[in-house]
């Protein structure tokens, strides 16, 4: 058995554990169990996915844009330590005045990355904060991680991403609460309606979601929806 498969089975094994295991003490999944207010997407690093009909549906991409930017500036930045503080404090902590910084140093950060990672649905609107894109552009983006850059410091430090926010939020809500997620990012809304999102990777999965409402909704959307997720990963349909 060479390295390749050893790694695939390995990733499968992470994967069914992680997602599957729980239904054998859950309900029935109900087929209508994710309201329309939340998208989801998940992906398996050996090609098992499970979306929600919405998942392509483009919507404010909040601070999880701040995971492109911070890709864009480690690979093609210019190596400088502070590039790497502001993005280290982007996906610990969610920091806007360090995303402003960013953004302004790398303008081109966002379309470059939405090329790159061929993101369809991921696009500018004036500024990180209003851009958008739509859970399966960030559950692929993870997923690319995984494949390809499995040591990108992005992914450390949303294992080591802090309780609260800079500007106070608490950071433990959404896909974090699914079983062996190793780490997240999470973006909401300032201003107007509620809007949140999130993103979370764990062994041989990633996942996304995006709701319009609350972090306690996403939560219950995000927990209703792993039965039937689970079922269909295992049974592949």
């Amino acid at each position: 058995m060479g390295y390749r498969t050893v790694v695939t089975a390995a990733a499968a094994a992470a994967t069914y554990c992680a997602l599957v295991v729980p239904t054998a003490y859950a309900e029935p999944p109900d087929p209508a169990v994710v309201p329309p207010r939340t998208a989801i997407s998940i992906r398996s690093t050996f090609g098992a996915n499970w979306s929600t009909a919405n998942e392509h549906e483009a919507r404010t991409s909040l601070s999880l844009t701040k995971l492109y930017l911070a890709d864009y500036a480690l690979r093609h930045g210019d190596g400088s330590r502070a590039d790497r503080d502001l993005a280290e404090r982007m996906i610990r902590y969610s920091d806007d005045g360090a995303a402003t910084t960013m953004e302004n140093k790398y303008p081109q950060a966002l379309k470059s990355v939405a090329a790159e990672y061929h993101l369809t649905d991921t696009h500018s609107a004036g500024s990180w904060g209003a851009a958008y894109t739509s859970t399966a552009d960030l559950a692929d983006f993870l997923d690319a991680k995984l494949r390809t850059d499995p040591n990108s410091p992005i992914l450390e430090w949303m294992t080591e991403a802090g309780e609260h926010a800079t500007d106070g939020t608490e950071q433990d809500w959404g896909t974090a609460r699914l079983p062996f997620v190793l780490g997240t990012k999470w973006g909401w809304s300032d201003f107007g309606e509620q809007d949140v999102a999130s993103a979370s990777y764990g062994p041989g999965f990633a996942v996304a979601a995006h709701t319009h409402g609350t972090a306690t909704e996403q939560t219950l959307d995000i927990l209703g929806a792993l039965p039937l997720a689970a079922l269909e990963l295992a049974t592949g349909h």
